[in-house]
């Protein structure tokens, strides 16, 4: 119930932050709409393609279709009292990447799948759907930027395999793994840590 809980609090995340950034982009409703699907659900539609499940877990369950509109339409409908647009859409994609992390790990580990696959699954679930919206509005993806984003994931998708052996209940691994992923994705914007690029000047 709790995994389910937090599978729903991430297409809620999601499905703000791709509102916010569309109509940052100042697309019409539809557009905004596209764009909050697009986002909530393609980290999740590419992690069960890659993993054979058969149809996609969001067309088995209309529940998330039907969160995915509401938070749409209540980023529409809220979007003046919204303040501060680039901070609120930072909020709700670190809550995003979070949640998504944790359940992506826990779907590879239900498919008997190695720790390290899991990890990845779990980064893909929460970094791809960024992707989508970042390109389809035009922008540079933030998980291809210097930024600490997929790493956090990564991090978070350690800290569980990590605790794994010292606790039993799963919803405080899930807990202290997706506050992990928030932690180190603040701390990376608060001091402006990075990671290094490849690219040098020349001269």
């Amino acid at each position: 119930m709790f995994f389910q809980i937090l599978d729903i609090l991430g297409t809620i995340a999601f499905s703000i932050s791709g509102a916010l950034i569309a109509m940052n982009k100042r697309m019409d409703p539809f557009g905004v709409l596209i764009i909050a699907f697009v986002t909530a659900t393609g980290g999740g539609t590419l992690r069960d393609v890659m993993i054979g499940i058969e149809p996609v877990s969001w067309m088995k369950n209309m529940t998330f279709v039907y969160v995915i509109i509401a938070s749409a339409t209540f980023a529409v409908i809220f979007r003046k009292r919204i303040n501060y647009l680039r901070k609120s859409l930072f909020l709700f994609d670190t809550i995003g990447i979070a949640l998504y992390t944790i359940v992506g790990v826990e779907i590879g580990i239900v498919a008997g799948l190695h720790p390290l696959i899991c990890i990845a699954l779990g980064t893909m679930t929460a970094c791809f759907g960024g992707v989508l919206r970042d390109i389809l509005c035009n922008e540079i993806p933030v998980v291809f930027r210097k930024e600490i984003y997929a790493t956090a994931c990564i991090l978070g998708g350690l800290t569980y395999f990590i605790l794994l052996r010292f606790f039993e209940d799963k919803n405080v691994l899930y807990l202290i793994a997706g506050l992990v992923v928030i932690t180190v994705r603040l701390i990376a914007v608060k001091f402006k840590i990075s990671l290094p690029s490849l690219y040098k000047k020349e001269g």
